[in-house]
């Protein structure tokens, strides 16, 4: 008789089967499948032909909705026509306020979707899209040694799959060279992060709400001199993609592309709603999201991302002296996904296709907590419902918050992973 580590037999136990199972080599395999960061390509690779039939699905059996897909067409119509004045550049939704790579990137759309009046082609290019885009998250989490089951969640999001292939918006155009930008700074590739960024700033300014946590990276890889060299390399592409409009009314083309005191409606937020109207649009909660802001920021900078460092002052002295410590693949993510999620938590305003602004981040950041696993896929499953309520209202604005809030809490409480 088969005996156990204590010198009892199996066959004395209630489920012999249970405990001799571990040892199946088959089980074995697709434990390691599961759980090795290097066969993360394992899954990665079968749930990426899943998703590109499912995306397909989408396409050809729910109807598209017309949102901002018409507006973009005519501000940039106006371009095409010769116009280079930003304050002419306008849509059906209003004045064009996105900077000059988003005007390049939608006239080569316009051209090869015949106006965009071929809704069917765009979508298939937006099916591309989510496709590329998650290819490379998987890469990044595989360089971060994150668990390979974790990436299945980035495939269960209904409000991002709508986002992409079934509303056309910009928001995603902006994020794959930002998360190209993360996969170059995990290469050590500074200088190609930088014009990465710059690429994803160029589409949509929400990209600056990872600019504290680059500058952090770039600051601590290259020291003062990288980085103001590196912060060049930011501004000259944005300069450059400008230049036409610059050159015709610079004024104009700076207060529409990087409009800072623009109006959010109250109709469209998804996390507000549990204020009133008037609360909403008075200039002291402006003000103290602001402050909240900024506040989280500096408790992540110091109690987190400095600290694998030696702390804030090791990390300024490293950078005056050219003392470089390169961040893991796990620590860039980190600094720059808290970065995005603290600019996310304290918004102005949350738009239903701002989702996908951090919807790859969040099983991430949800294993670099010590939450246990039933608590994350909780708070992920949380923020997803409350995404995909519309109109939103008192109750799902006000757990939106709370979910953020929570899982900024976890990630500020958490010990011990957040080694350099």
């Amino acid at each position: 008789m088969e005996k156990s580590a204590n010198g009892g037999s199996y066959s004395s136990l209630p489920s012999s089967k249970s405990i001799l199972l571990p040892l199946n080599p088959v089980v074995v395999w697709i434990r390691n499948i599961l759980l090795l960061p290097r066969f993360l390509w394992l899954i990665g690779g079968p749930l990426l032909f899943l998703e590109l039939l499912a995306n397909l699905i989408f396409v050809w059996k729910v109807p598209y909705t017309e949102i901002d897909w018409k507006a973009y067409m005519q501000e940039v119509e106006g371009f095409i026509g010769g116009e280079r004045d930003y304050l002419n550049l306008k849509g059906d939704t209003g004045p064009l306020v996105y900077p000059a790579g988003f005007v390049y990137i939608f006239t080569f759309l316009y051209r090869i979707t015949d106006g965009g009046e071929n809704i069917k082609l765009a979508q298939y290019i937006y099916v591309g899209l989510y496709l590329l885009t998650l290819a490379v998250v998987y890469e990044l989490y595989k360089r971060a040694k994150i668990p390979p089951y974790v990436i299945c969640l980035l495939s269960i999001s209904k409000r991002l799959h709508s986002i992409y292939a079934l509303r056309l918006f910009n928001d995603p155009v902006a994020m794959l060279p930002l998360y190209i930008c993360i996969l170059l700074m995990i290469k050590g590739k500074w200088t190609q992060a930088s014009v990465a960024f710059s690429a994803a700033l160029s589409i949509k300014m929400n990209i600056l709400l990872f600019a504290p946590g680059f500058a952090f990276l770039v600051w601590q890889a290259t020291g003062l001199a990288g980085a103001i060299t590196n912060a060049t390399i930011v501004l000259w592409p944005q300069l450059l993609l400008a230049l036409p409009f610059l050159l015709h009314a610079p004024m104009s083309y700076f207060s529409r592309a990087f409009e800072f005191r623009r109006e959010f409606l109250y109709q469209w937020t998804v996390n507000w709603r549990f204020m009133d109207e008037v609360t909403f649009r008075r200039k002291e909660v402006a003000v103290g999201l602001l402050v909240a802001h900024l506040a989280s920021l500096a408790l992540f900078v110091v109690g987190k991302w400095a600290r694998p460092y030696g702390g804030l002052g090791q990390v300024i002295r490293n950078g005056f002296v050219n003392n470089r410590v390169l961040p893991t693949a796990n620590q860039i993510m980190y600094v720059m996904f808290t970065s995005n999620l603290v600019g996310i938590t304290f918004a102005r305003s949350l738009h239903y296709q701002f989702f996908s602004w951090y919807w790859h981040t969040l099983p991430f950041l949800l294993w670099r907590t010590s939450l246990p696993v039933v608590m994350r896929l909780a708070l992920l499953i949380v923020i997803e419902l409350c995404w995909n309520v519309f109109p939103s209202t008192t109750s799902s604005s006000a757990t939106l918050f709370a979910a953020h809030g929570t899982l900024l809490l976890a990630l500020l409480a958490s010990s011990g992973k957040e080694k350099a």
